[in-house]
């Protein structure tokens, strides 16, 4: 019922995902869908929670920049596919109507975060980042551009944009932007 919802989702929008409509898709009644999930805001709630960070691998190749812009190009990649895009603007915009769905939301960014900041671990315990460097801010640097490019200025990722989020997120860690020093105010 989840790949039911999310081809739904894609295909017509999250204006129009319809507890009926993922019923119908799913070949199923509506009641059925009711039961678990209630309503779409719960049917995203738990799509989110199932639909893995594992579909973007975190690259170790011995080098920060070089995993930044393979990371960032992971990123733009899945979010070029049009299911995936319209997945995250469905599950953003139900954590904006329910509060647990908003919570899976947080959580699921921030394990994500968690996850791919073994790439700035990394370069910290090979000398290439100072000592201090949050590796969380990095990450989130590194990944806003493509947030605010898809669901701030609704404009298309362009093939340039994983370098130049990765590289700008690479040179900033360098210069010692993201010293849990300078961030001990969170």
């Amino acid at each position: 019922m989840l790949n039911a919802a999310l081809d739904e989702l894609a295909d017509s929008g999250y204006a129009a995902l319809s507890v009926e409509g993922v019923a119908q898709r799913a070949g199923v009644h509506p009641a059925t869908i009711r039961r678990r999930w209630r309503t779409v805001e719960g049917i995203m709630r738990d799509a989110l929670t199932h639909k893995g960070a594992t579909e973007i691998l975190i690259p170790d190749t011995g080098s920060l920049q070089q995993d930044l812009r393979l990371l960032a190009q992971a990123i733009g990649s899945f979010y070029t596919a049009s299911r995936n895009h319209a997945f995250l603007a469905g599950v953003v915009s139900a954590a904006s109507l329910d509060p647990s769905a908003g919570d899976a939301l947080r959580d699921t960014i921030a394990e994500r975060l968690r996850l791919a900041s073994a790439v700035v671990h990394h370069a910290v315990e090979r000398g290439e980042l100072p000592p201090d460097t949050d590796a969380e801010e990095t990450i989130a640097a590194m990944s806003a551009p493509f947030y605010y490019r898809m669901l701030i200025s609704r404009r298309p990722l362009d093939p340039e944009l994983p370098r130049i989020s990765a590289d700008a997120a690479y040179h900033a860690a360098r210069a010692g932007a993201f010293s849990l020093a300078r961030n001990d105010h969170k």
